[in-house]
């Protein structure tokens, strides 16, 4: 970009960072196990035939589906172009630059941080604890500018689940003060866990969700907010005029149906049984410290030397995640469950790295 140019850009946003979204690595592979996608394709057929005309900003038939899917109403339900759209959105509608922050808790989700520096809006950050758990009295002592905290859960990249009662301590600390938002994007993988049904006693409480992974349609981009009427009154004050396409609405709303959430269920139950037959496995390799637990599609290897593994594997067309630069996770790379024959892959390969001494 010539200096000119470059003059005209927002200054946060000349020297902002943006995400690394898998897509964006790259990487020339067979099996890609870096993004926490559904592995095979899921077929679905369009029924809409109305492309001439624009869609609803809020297609009915999504909302109601999912509202009932969530147990709530349709007037607590918002959907957007994925969850990301709904983190931009709430940072656009309830914070003001140069004068409040968002907080988050890494190792998590990067676009918790790349939407706030955007919008020009302060990021405090908590680092989790040794165990990947809330620093609830640091976060505390933090939150006199905070407007949004961002918590997901389960955690993304651990996989692991935020203790309910740090969340509980978190929500009653900034009950008039902030919004808690907590990105349950992976909840489908765990769904007791949810915090969906604290909505009545925490009216600052918003969930996000999304059909990305459990509903295997990331390549939709279709996400939920879950809220109180009033804080999705707001967000449609500053959401697109037509957020969703009417093939993504009409899909949606075919994943949403009840044949399509047995369907989920299904998909679900067979990536959890992947994910608890591979990791005790990998556990066992020479190159292997430790295979992390996980509540969701993927999971954490820390590696005895994660760099020459991650290349390796690279080079074999096995694409994973490096997650070293993230604060806890030295020598960690994130492994998405594929198939079985696609984990059979990676676990042959990794056989090749190093051993035991």
């Amino acid at each position: 970009m010539s200096e000119q140019l470059s003059q005209l850009v927002r200054k946060n946003v000349r020297d902002l960072t943006p995400y690394q979204s898998a897509r964006r690595l790259g990487g020339n592979g067979d099996v890609w196990l870096n993004a926490n996608e559904y592995p095979t394709a899921v077929e679905f057929a369009l029924t809409q035939q109305t492309l001439n005309r624009y869609p609803e900003c809020q297609p009915v038939e999504v909302i109601e589906r999912y509202a009932q899917y969530a147990g709530l109403n349709a007037d607590q339900v918002l959907v957007s172009r994925g969850a990301d759209e709904a983190i931009e959105l709430l940072i656009r509608a309830y914070c003001e630059p140069g004068q409040d922050s968002v907080l988050y808790c890494p190792p998590t989700y990067g676009m918790y941080s790349v939407s706030a520096e955007t919008y020009g809006v302060a990021t405090r950050t908590q680092r989790l604890t040794a165990d990947w758990q809330l620093d609830v009295p640091a976060i505390l002592q933090q939150l006199d500018t905070v407007k949004i905290v961002y918590l997901c859960s389960p955690n993304n990249p651990t996989g692991h689940l935020l203790n309910a009662h740090d969340i509980r301590q978190v929500l009653d600390a900034t009950a008039g003060k902030a919004l808690v938002v907590v990105d349950e994007a992976y909840i489908e993988f765990c769904p007791q866990a949810s915090v969906v049904s604290w909505m009545q006693t925490y009216p600052h409480l918003i969930v996000l969700r999304t059909l990305s992974k459990a509903f295997a349609l990331a390549g939709l981009r279709c996400g939920f907010s879950l809220a109180q009427p009033e804080i999705i009154q707001t967000l449609l004050k500053v959401i697109a005029p037509y957020p969703l396409s009417t093939p993504v609405a009409d899909i949606a709303s075919q994943a949403l149906s009840e044949a399509g959430l047995v369907a989920m269920r299904e998909r679900v139950a067979e990536l959890n049984r992947i994910r608890d037959s591979f990791i005790p496995r990998f556990a066992q390799l020479a190159c292997v410290d430790q295979a992390f637990s996980s509540d969701t599609n993927y999971f954490l290897i820390r590696f005895r030397d994660a760099q020459t593994v991650f290349s390796g594997l690279w080079n074999q067309g096995i694409i994973l995640r490096d997650q070293r630069k993230n604060p806890l996770l030295d020598d960690c790379l994130r492994v998405s469950i594929g198939t079985d024959a696609e984990m059979e892959s990676l676990y042959q390969a990794l056989t090749q790295f190093g051993s035991k001494e």
